[in-house]
């Protein structure tokens, strides 16, 4: 990263130094020592981050705040993943017609899930831990919608594909 006057400048974008225009172009063909005679120095970027759990590096957010946020989103994943199979319930609820017992299994599962993962996330005491558990395996798993195991033909072969509900 370039510096001039304390302030980051981007390759490829002119900028005006002491009354003078230098070109798009200028910071990629100017030498080390052309870039330092007008007071233009090159420092390491800055230590990247987490912008969802930090403000900066090492400078976390509030963590009650990030509980409340990612158990509100955990929830609403749920809900998003239940809605399509909400009509299968309300059916049989309706006219009696059974719901498939493997989707009744699932959505169960799901609601389990959520309910582990909220568990999980207001046991973290720190943004840290709370940033780690997120990124990590668990948290973006969520049990297979069994009817999204569909079958489907390639090139003439039938074969099973597992689509998935595999959040993140």
């Amino acid at each position: 990263m370039f510096l001039l006057d304390g302030h980051p400048i981007s390759p490829d974008v002119a900028f005006v130094h002491n009354g003078v225009q230098y070109p798009a172009n200028w910071l990629r063909l100017a030498s080390p020592e052309e870039r330092a005679e007008i007071g233009i120095t090159e420092v390491p970027d800055p230590e990247p981050y987490d912008q969802r759990f930090y403000w900066g590096p090492n400078v976390p957010k509030d963590h009650g705040e990030l509980v409340k946020q990612w158990t509100v989103a955990t929830r609403n994943t749920a809900g998003t993943l239940l809605l399509p199979t909400d009509w299968v319930i309300i059916r049989e609820a309706d006219n009696g017609t059974p719901a498939d017992p493997a989707i009744k299994a699932w959505r169960e599962s799901i609601r389990v899930a959520s309910g582990t993962k909220v568990a999980a996330i207001k046991a973290t005491t720190t943004t840290d831990e709370l940033a780690a558990y997120i990124t990590g395996t668990d948290y973006p798993t969520w049990p297979d919608d069994p009817s999204f195991s569909k079958s489907v033909i390639t090139g003439g072969v039938e074969s099973a594909v597992d689509v998935g509900a595999t959040v993140r």
